[in-house]
């Protein structure tokens, strides 16, 4: 009957352990920090508009990083450092000095136009930073792309192993009640007796051991493969340029501006001449245009000046129609690369092999800001390769290619051995 009642105690211990468990696992995973998105768009847009060009979030730029910044200096502080940081450092106070030294006398610039509300919506992004798009090439919820370890796995390992210690720690103590040691009477000394038994237990040491060394290798192997994986990156571009109008609602072929992916290694950036093929006589957009990008709407004025920036670097002169030969290069901000070791031909897979330009750089003809659609990584590209199937002899463009050749070489079939591989070297690598 004592092991019975041994038994049926150790079942009501678990049962609690686990109940326990469950109840602090659920807690944790419902916490989350409400975000005022209304308040983060209004703050990201003045600070793109009037910070970016001196400070980043993450990283010292011209100026200190901002990301938290709230967290090193008071709100009062900040924001008299803002409207007007000589006035701040007139009055002698001692943290404005030393920045203004720090930068090497450098001089910020005021906003004396912002009012109280503006600063706090800026100081409001600078701490929660940037929203996940939804949608964005990001994963669904409760979806894993192929070869990632669904997060949700991690979650249940770290359960099991936790039950598991908390259930050989409740079946020690048992074993050691049935061996006549005395019972310590209420929670609190039940507690203190189950910790001191743990204390005691080198195998539960070896196992919390283990345990923290899985988690921190799974940490670090996850930080490291992360490394140079730029999906989502969206820079802002000198000019608020449309692919939605423009590859979507115009319906203008990939190609006619990315001329070079058909027959080059690089897609190649069009020229501004490329533009103005249509804009030479498309000064102004419709009445009703609008381009919702992430952080504010551009509407016929707005739209219009962009257009103008397009006239600036090609020295076109709107009023006389002519150019002034006073030229600029638009200097457009690279959104896909790719390392310096990984060879990537746009030829092969525009040309050859006939993949669309979606199939990598997502639904362009909808953003109206490019993003990184893909990962771009190994991986992504070996997934890809093992479920694409390219039929090189009834290719269109290999068997034009062929037919030269074996004009060029006058054999009616050409092959590696007659050519000793320096045409064949072209296509095939």
């Amino acid at each position: 009957m004592k092991s019975v009642k041994h038994h049926s105690k150790l079942t009501q211990k678990l049962v609690k352990s686990l109940a326990f468990f469950l109840v602090l696992f659920i807690s944790f995973s419902a916490f989350s920090q409400d975000v005022d998105e209304a308040r983060q768009k209004e703050g990201k847009k003045l600070f793109k508009s009037l910070c970016a060009s001196c400070h980043k979030l993450d990283k010292k730029l011209v100026g200190p990083k901002l990301g938290g910044i709230e967290e090193r200096r008071e709100n009062d502080w900040l924001k008299s450092w803002i409207k007007d940081n000589a006035a701040l450092r007139a009055s002698g106070d001692k943290d404005a000095i030393a920045i203004f030294e720090e930068y090497k006398g450098s001089n910020m610039t005021a906003f004396p136009q912002l009012t109280d509300q503006n600063i706090d919506d800026i100081l409001y992004y600078t701490t929660v930073g940037e929203i996940a798009k939804p949608g964005q090439v990001a994963v669904a919820a409760g979806d894993t792309e192929k070869g990632d370890s669904p997060r949700w796995l991690l979650y249940v390992l770290a359960a099991a192993i936790i039950v598991a210690f908390l259930i050989i720690a409740n079946l020690l103590k048992t074993i050691s009640e049935l061996k006549g040691a005395p019972k310590t009477p209420g929670m609190l000394g039940q507690s203190a007796e189950l910790w001191a038994g743990i204390k005691k237990n080198t195998f539960l040491h070896v196992l919390a051991v283990l345990f923290g060394a899985l988690i921190g290798i799974y940490i670090l192997f996850g930080t490291l493969f992360q490394v140079g994986v730029d999906e989502g990156y969206q820079p802002i571009q000198p000019i608020a340029f449309s692919h939605k109008i423009h590859a979507g609602d115009n319906k203008i072929d990939c190609q006619y501006c990315h001329s070079s992916a058909k027959h080059s290694k690089h897609s190649g950036i069009p020229s501004v001449n490329v533009c103005m093929n249509c804009h030479k006589n498309i000064s102004e957009v419709a009445d009703d245009t609008k381009v919702v990008m992430d952080d504010h709407t551009l509407v016929k004025s707005d739209l219009d000046k962009e257009i103008a920036k397009i006239y600036e670097a090609a020295g076109w002169d709107a009023e006389n129609l002519e150019y002034t030969g006073n030229t600029k290069p638009v200097k457009w901000v690279r959104v896909h690369n790719l390392p310096d070791f990984a060879y990537f031909n746009h030829s092969q897979h525009v040309t050859v092999g006939g993949v669309a330009c979606q199939k990598c750089h997502g639904p362009v003809e909808e953003m109206e800001e490019v993003y990184q659609y893909s990962s771009l990584t190994m991986g992504w590209c070996i997934d890809c390769h093992k479920a694409t199937k390219v039929d090189l002899k009834g290719n269109e463009y290999y068997a034009k290619i062929h037919k030269e050749l074996a004009a060029k070489y006058g054999v009616d079939q050409v092959t590696i051995a007659q050519l000793g591989g320096k045409e064949c070297g072209k296509c095939h690598y």
